[in-house]
């Protein structure tokens, strides 16, 4: 990896190689859901949190301040009014990203979706692009198609992953696969940082802090989650509950006694 890489990953990763990322790229796909209306309040909540990273498009870094965090730039995307959600195209360069004062950028891919072979196409030239400016690329790396059954499974999983370092990403965003073992699998087959993303919201608080600490026994090196988190009505403190498993190492009990009756 190279210098301007290794300076900027460590705006998005803290001292321990972890991190918290909430990605807020869903106005792009599902319009302004709950959570996102009014992005500055959410995003000053966040960086109260201890949040390490908010994930967002072009667009919204225009009209946010985010100085107190590391910022990563959503570059393709997709509404869900088009037939064909599952292909993303690209809405911003590598150059224009950094113009703006990305600390890293982001791609997603959805492998086995019909047009993966333009996603992966893309992911090379942004890889490639992402080298030349000292950019670190964060690979969305999703099993999503016809022949995908179930988007958690190890093997998709764990091909997918595979598939976005191969391409040259720095960080992968996958799916948990719900244990600790088969994710283990995912981790260790990947040679570079894998975050879990959030998927749909969790059923309770409980279950996504204790998925987030199986994710970090099974090697994960942190999370990547949006709904779970902008959603909820107290975003800096579940940020900070998530803060302690992530980086401080506390126990699922712990994190939830930080929530106490103030969630």
């Amino acid at each position: 990896m190279n210098q301007g890489k290794n300076r900027r990953m460590k705006q998005i990763f803290q001292r321990d190689s972890r991190t918290i990322v909430v990605p807020m790229d869903h106005g792009v796909t599902i319009g302004p859901i709950q959570g996102i209306t009014n992005m500055q309040q959410t995003i000053e909540q966040l960086v109260n949190g201890g949040v390490d990273a908010v994930l967002v498009h072009k667009g919204i870094v225009k009209t946010v301040d985010t100085i107190d965090t590391g910022l990563i730039v959503m570059l393709n995307g997709m509404s869900n009014l088009n037939p064909n959600v599952n292909s993303k195209v690209q809405v911003c360069s590598v150059k224009e990203a950094s113009r703006i004062g990305a600390d890293a950028v982001a791609i997603h891919v959805n492998v086995g979706a019909q047009d993966e072979d333009k996603m992966l196409s893309n992911l090379g030239k942004v890889a490639e692009e992402c080298d030349s400016f000292g950019l670190p690329l964060l690979a969305m790396m999703y099993p999503r198609g016809p022949k995908i059954t179930n988007e958690h499974a190890l093997e998709a999983v764990a091909h997918a992953a595979r598939i976005g370092a191969e391409l040259g990403a720095d960080i992968i965003k996958t799916n948990y696969t719900g244990t600790i073992g088969s994710f283990k699998q995912v981790t260790e087959s990947c040679p570079v940082p894998v975050l879990i993303a959030g998927g749909p919201k969790c059923k309770t608080i409980e279950e996504l802090l204790r998925i987030t600490s199986d994710a970090l026994k099974a090697g994960a090196a942190g999370l990547s989650m949006g709904r779970n988190v902008f959603q909820c009505d107290n975003q800096a403190l579940i940020v900070k509950a998530l803060s302690a498993i992530v980086h401080k190492g506390a126990a699922v009990e712990q994190a939830q006694k930080i929530l106490g009756e103030k969630f």
